[in-house]
């Protein structure tokens, strides 16, 4: 409708003023216009609020797909390096980052194209883990701090599964995601060495106590940290902690937020 027939439309519904105007005329079409551009200004704001927020909806939706995709990208990472870790009778080189997983993109270091063709750097990733810094020193690695309060025991990360998600099935996926599964020695250690599995207990004397070689709680368990990347900022982050017996058993797992 134009905007004149608005005007004839409003001056027939509208009731002609009380006081005639300066022509002497009872109807006024100032009036009408006035209150069809009020009229059209207010369907003009409903119009826009409808479009901001299906706009706001629709990123909503997105950033929500993004995420699950994540969690379930992160939890397939567990899975698989379980598989990887199952045929290892120590683990010990799997802590001081000698034997990798299966599935790898290459040294567990450096920059490589991430989700949406941005770059990801897995060197500061990896050194966000450990220390909360893009650059870790040793003084950091081994300080007590609230999130790291077991000092020359808190585990350092080593990347052990990573990649690109399309690649992590033999038939591919249809993913952007980008893919890291750290692993680090349990916590419950008591020897002073998160690059070695189980050993002895800080002074430990195998030669007066024979008994002490085994009074090490965090024997044969090992924790992971994976964590899924994807577009716009979406991550999603499992953590699980294993034990080795005669295969790798689950003992804990969780989402972190």
């Amino acid at each position: 409708m134009r905007v004149d027939e608005m005007i004839r439309t409003v001056t027939r519904l509208v009731p002609p003023p009380a006081v005639s105007g300066r022509n002497g005329r009872g109807d006024d079409p100032g009036i009408a216009l006035i209150i069809v551009l009020m009229a059209v200004s207010l369907i003009s704001a409903l119009g826009l609020a409808l479009t901001l927020t299906t706009m706001a909806e629709r990123t909503v939706a997105g950033t929500f797909g993004d995420g699950t995709e994540a969690f379930y990208a992160a939890d397939a990472g567990i899975e698989r390096a379980m598989q990887d870790l199952l045929p290892l009778l120590d683990w010990t080189d799997v802590l001081s980052g000698v034997v990798r997983s299966t599935f790898t993109d290459g040294v567990p270091a450096g920059v490589r194209r991430g989700p949406g063709g941005q770059l990801f750097d897995l060197s500061q990733a990896t050194n966000t883990v450990r220390c909360g810094k893009a650059v870790c020193s040793n003084a950091d690695l081994s300080a007590s701090t609230e999130d790291r309060p077991w000092g020359s025991n808190n585990p350092v990360w080593q990347p052990y599964t990573y990649g690109r998600v399309d690649q992590l099935l033999p038939g591919g996926v249809n993913s952007e995601l980008y893919l890291v599964v750290w692993v680090a020695d349990d916590q419950a250690e008591n020897d002073g060495d998160p690059l070695r599995d189980g050993g002895w207990p800080a002074g430990c004397d195998p030669g007066s106590d024979p008994a002490c070689i085994d009074a090490n709680p965090g024997r044969g368990i090992l924790r992971m940290r994976a964590r899924a990347f994807g577009p716009g900022g979406a991550q999603r982050t499992i953590d699980a902690t294993v034990r080795r017996t005669d295969r790798v058993r689950l003992l804990s797992w969780r989402a972190l937020r």
